[in-house]
């Protein structure tokens, strides 16, 4: 595709949604951002990140934090400002790229080449897949994909005015558990060019 285009992809823990938009990336012959965002944030403040990351895509802490004539204190917040503010300049540049998670369905929205995703699997696939990448037992899976998911709830819904996850949020919502992986990748790749188009 020559014009612009920008994907953001909204996931729950376990959906497998940061392999899909990698391989919808790599399909779409375009850069995906996650947390590689730290790296060119370093290169450009001339800082090192290692200690930011520890930050990326979590909440603000409500009771310990507070702004000061449009100033936060809050290591959380800044963070999120940072990455908000590099992503919105590769738009301004008019780069292409998938964007997973990071609020970018807020961020982007109403701009032309914009497709939003959110991707959901089901509970038992969810675990399964969790038990198996970061081998744990499903018990503990279960929390980690609870846990994780609270958070990014909480995180997205305090930067953005939209509900994580409600599917009147994205352009289209997606459970990974029907198709696959695989499968989900082509579908949407398919759903982005008929989109954009």
């Amino acid at each position: 595709m020559d014009k612009q285009i920008i994907i953001s992809i909204g996931r729950q823990y376990g959906s497998a949604g940061h392999e899909i938009g990698q391989k919808l990336a790599e399909k779409l012959d375009i850069p995906l951002y996650d947390r590689n965002l730290f790296d060119e944030i370093g290169k450009i403040k001339n800082i090192d990140t290692n200690n930011l990351q520890k930050y990326d895509e979590v909440p603000r802490k409500r009771f310990f934090s507070r702004k000061v004539k449009g100033y936060s204190n809050s290591p959380e917040e800044n963070v999120a400002e940072l990455q908000f503010g590099l992503l919105k300049s590769k738009a301004a540049d008019g780069d292409s790229f998938v964007v997973v998670g990071r609020c970018s369905d807020e961020l982007f929205r109403g701009m032309e080449g914009f497709v939003s995703i959110f991707i959901l699997a089901d509970m038992d696939e969810k675990i399964k897949r969790i038990m198996q990448v970061r081998n744990m037992d499903e018990k503990k899976a279960r929390a980690a994909i609870e846990r994780h998911d609270k958070k990014r709830k909480a995180y997205h819904d305090y930067f953005c005015k939209s509900k994580w996850g409600e599917s009147k949020t994205y352009d289209i919502c997606i459970n990974s558990s029907r198709l696959g992986i695989e499968a989900t990748v082509e579908f949407l790749y398919e759903y982005i060019k008929k989109t954009l188009a």
